[in-house]
C-alpha cells in the first residue's frame, strides 16, 4: 500500500472514481504539511479531504490523524461508516465509559488506529495528550470550525482552546479547518485562533444543483398543515426532516403527521436523552420516515438518504436556513427543500432572538453589534421568504457569489409569474399607516390588512380604526395580495417592521416621497404575482452519452424495479449488521448500479461509492440480485 496515491485510495477504499471539486488540491496540501481553511457546502465532501490524507498518512509516518468535532453522534456516524470500508478508526467523547476510553487510547498508542474523532474537551485530557504525543500527530482535522469565532452562529468556547492543544504537542502538525458556512470575519477568527501559516484558503461554490427550494405562503394554520400534510404525503416512503421553531410545535406537528397516519417520531431538548437517541436511531434506521426537530437535530448526523427538508417555522438566518436544509440530498440525488411562510414566524423569530442567552465574554457594545447583526439576518430572510426572484439566486447572491437569475429548479422559476401595477394599491395601505400613525398608534401586519378590507372585528372597532378614511378602501382585495403588497414596501424600504414581542408597522424617511410620486417612485410600483400552478422543472440535461443517472426517477421502469429489488436487500443487510442502510451503500450508488448493470466484481467496482472492502463484503450478493 506504500505506493498508494491519493486517488488510488479514493478509489480503492471509498469506491469513487475521482475527486470533487477542491478535494485534490486540499489533499495535496495536507499531504505537503501546509495548513488549510477549506469553506464548503453541505456535501461538498469535506470529510474525504482529511480521511484520504490520514489513509496516506499513516502508511508513509504511522502517525495519527485526530478530527476535532462538536457532534457527539456524528461522530458515531463516520466511524461506523468508515469502519464499513476497512478504516481503523474510532472516536473519544463523553458517551465512552473508562474501559472505552482506555480502548481507545490503547488503540492509538499501539498504532491500530489510523483515525480518531474526538471533542475538543478531550483535548484538555492530559492522558490523551501524552498519548497522541507519544504516538506522533500527522494531521489535526478541525471540523465545524465556525464554533471557533464568537462571530459565527455556534460559537463554542472550548474550540478557542485547540491553540493550546496544539503547542502541548513536541510537533506541530499541519491543520485543516473545514466549515460548511463563514464569513469573512468568521474566517479571519478561525485562521487568527487557530494560528494558521500561509495556509491554503479555499471556498468553494455555495450551489447544490441537486436541491429544488420552494416556498409555499398559506393564508392561516390549517392551511399551512394542509400544506405540510400533502407535501409529506406525497414522500411518504422517503426520508425526510421537518424543522419547526419550538418544542410546543415540534410536538404538534409530530402528532399531526402520525394523526394522518404518517411515520413520524421527534426531538428536542425537552425530551429525555433516552427517548432522544431512540427516535434518532428509529429515524436513522428508517423505521421513522419523518423526523420533526428543532434546530438541535441534524447536525449530528451524516443520513446520506433525506429526500426532503421542510421548514414548518421561519429559520432566524439564510446561514441556518441552507445548513438545515443542505441536510437534504447529501448523497448528490434529487432532493426538496420547502418553507412554510407565514407572517407571525416573523414575530416567533424575534421573541426567539430576545430571550437567546446574552454573552458575557462581550463588551455591552459588542453585544448590541450582534443584536443588530441578528436582526438584520432576520430582516434577509424575511426578504427571501418573500421574494418572487429566483430563489437559489438570492441565496447565492446573499453568500457573495454571482447566480443567473433563473435556475429553473426552484419554486419562483418554476411558477408563471405576471406582473401587475399595484402602485394605486401601494398608496391606499402606505395611507393606512400614516392615517393610524396620526392617532400616535403603531400596529401590526394583521390589523392593518383588516382596516384596510373593512374587518368588524373587535380590535379595529375598539380601537376606532373603522373611522379612518382608510376604513374599508380594499375591501374588495384578497387579504393575501393586501400582505404581499405590504410586505413589498416593507423591502423597498418604504415601510418598516420593528423589533420587539409586538412586530409593528410603520413609516420611513421613504414613505413620504413614495406618497409623493418623487424621486425614485415617480414610475409605477410593479407587484409580480403567481398566477395558475408551478410548471415542471425544466433543468436542461447534459448530453445522453455523458450524463449518468443520479435519481432513481431518472431510470426506466426497468431499472426502477431494479432499484427496488437492491433497496430491500440493502435493508436486509443493514437489519442483520444493526447499522443505518446507508452504511452499506447510498441510494445514488444503488442508482448508479441500475444505471451500468455491471456483471462481474470488477465492473462493480466501477459503481461509484463501491469500494475494494465493500466489494469483498457485499459484491456477490449485489451482482446476484442485478443479474438474477
Amino acid at each position: 500500500m506504500t505506493d498508494l496515491t491519493p486517488l488510488d485510495i479514493l478509489r480503492d477504499t471509498f469506491g469513487y472514481q475521482s475527486f470533487r471539486p477542491h478535494q485534490a488540491e486540499i489533499v495535496d496540501a495536507a499531504l505537503a504539511g501546509r495548513d488549510v481553511l477549506a469553506v464548503m457546502p453541505t456535501s461538498a465532501g469535506k470529510s474525504i479531504c482529511y480521511q484520504v490524507p490520514a489513509l496516506a498518512l499513516a502508511t508513509r509516518t504511522g502517525e495519527l490523524t485526530i478530527v476535532v468535532s462538536p457532534l457527539i453522534s456524528l461522530m458515531a456516524d463516520q466511524v461506523g461508516a468508515l469502519r464499513q470500508t476497512g478504516v481503523a478508526a474510532s472516536f473519544l467523547n463523553s458517551t465512552l465509559g473508562a474501559r472505552e476510553r482506555a480502548d481507545v487510547l490503547y488503540g492509538i498508542a499501539s498504532g491500530a488506529l489510523t483515525l480518531v474523532y474526538v471533542a475538543p474537551e478531550r483535548l484538555d485530557d492530559p492522558a490523551f495528550v501524552e498519548t497522541v504525543s507519544s504516538r506522533g500527530v500527522a494531521l489535526l482535522a478541525v471540523d465545524e470550525a465556525h464554533c471557533i469565532s464568537q462571530w459565527g452562529n455556534d460559537f463554542r468556547p472550548s474550540y478557542q482552546r485547540i491553540i493550546e492543544f496544539l503547542e502541548a504537542l513536541p510537533k506541530r502538525p499541519p491543520v485543516m479547518a473545514l466549515t460548511a458556512t463563514a464569513t469573512r470575519a468568521v474566517r479571519k477568527d478561525i485562521l487568527d485562533a487557530l494560528g494558521l501559516g500561509d495556509p491554503l484558503v479555499v471556498i468553494a461554490s455555495f450551489d447544490r444543483p441537486n436541491l429544488s427550494f420552494a416556498v409555499s405562503r398559506p393564508r392561516n394554520g390549517a392551511e399551512k398543515d394542509r400544506t405540510l400534510v400533502a407535501f409529506v404525503r406525497e414522500r411518504a416512503e422517503k426520508s425526510g426532516i421537518v424543522y419547526c421553531s419550538s418544542r410546543r410545535a415540534v410536538e404538534e406537528v409530530c402528532e399531526l403527521l402520525r394523526d394522518e397516519g404518517l411515520l413520524a417520531t421527534r426531538y428536542h431538548a425537552g425530551l429525555p436523552a433516552a427517548e432522544r437517541d431512540r427516535n434518532q436511531d428509529d429515524f436513522l434506521y428508517d423505521r421513522s420516515r419523518v423526523m420533526v426537530a428543532t434546530n438541535a437535530f441534524g447536525m449530528g448526523i451524516d443520513k446520506s438518504n433525506v429526500s426532503y427538508v421542510v421548514h414548518y417555522n421561519l429559520p432566524l438566518s439564510l446561514e441556518n436556513y441552507y445548513q438545515e436544509a443542505g441536510r437534504a440530498g447529501r448523497d448528490g440525488t434529487k432532493a426538496d427543500c420547502l418553507l412554510i411562510y407565514s407572517p407571525g414566524d416573523v414575530h416567533t423569530a424575534e421573541f426567539l432572538l430576545s430571550r437567546s442567552e446574552p454573552r458575557e465574554d462581550l463588551t455591552a457594545e459588542q453585544r448590541e453589534l450582534l443584536a443588530e447583526r441578528d436582526a438584520e439576518r432576520l430582516r434577509q430572510m424575511v426578504f427571501y421568504a418573500t421574494t418572487t426572484e429566483c430563489l437559489r439566486a438570492h441565496i447565492l447572491r446573499y453568500f457573495g457569489e454571482e447566480a443567473p437569475a433563473y435556475c429553473g429548479n426552484c419554486g419562483n422559476c418554476l411558477t408563471d409569474f405576471e406582473e401587475v401595477d399595484a402602485t394605486t394599491d401601494a398608496l391606499k395601505v402606505v395611507s393606512c399607516v400614516a392615517r393610524i400613525a396620526q392617532r400616535g398608534r403603531a400596529v401590526g401586519a394583521s390589523l392593518i390588512v383588516d382596516v384596510l378590507r373593512g374587518s368588524r372585528n373587535e380590535k379595529v372597532l375598539r380601537r376606532g380604526f373603522d373611522t379612518l378614511s382608510t376604513y374599508g378602501i380594499m375591501g374588495d382585495v384578497p387579504a393575501a395580495r393586501v400582505r404581499a403588497i405590504l410586505d413589498e414596501l416593507v423591502y423597498l424600504g418604504v415601510l418598516a417592521r420593528t423589533g420587539g414581542d409586538y412586530p409593528t408597522i410603520s413609516l420611513t424617511a421613504e414613505s413620504g416621497a413614495f406618497l409623493r410620486r418623487e424621486g425614485r417612485w415617480e414610475g409605477p410600483m410593479v407587484l409580480k404575482v403567481a398566477k395558475g400552478t408551478p410548471r415542471a422543472p425544466k433543468v436542461p440535461a447534459a448530453p445522453a452519452k455523458t450524463r449518468a443517472a443520479t435519481d432513481v426517477s431518472e431510470l426506466d421502469a426497468a431499472g426502477q424495479e431494479l432499484y427496488a429489488r437492491l433497496a430491500s436487500l440493502r435493508g436486509e443487510l443493514a437489519r442483520e449488521q444493526g447499522v443505518p442502510s446507508y452504511f452499506i451503500f447510498s441510494n445514488a450508488t444503488l442508482v448508479d448500479m441500475c444505471a451500468k448493470r455491471p456483471k462481474t466484481l470488477d465492473e462493480l467496482l466501477g459503481v461509484s461509492g463501491v469500494g475494494t472492502k465493500k466489494a469483498e463484503l457485499y459484491g456477490n450478493l449485489f451482482l446476484a440480485a442485478l443479474n438474477g
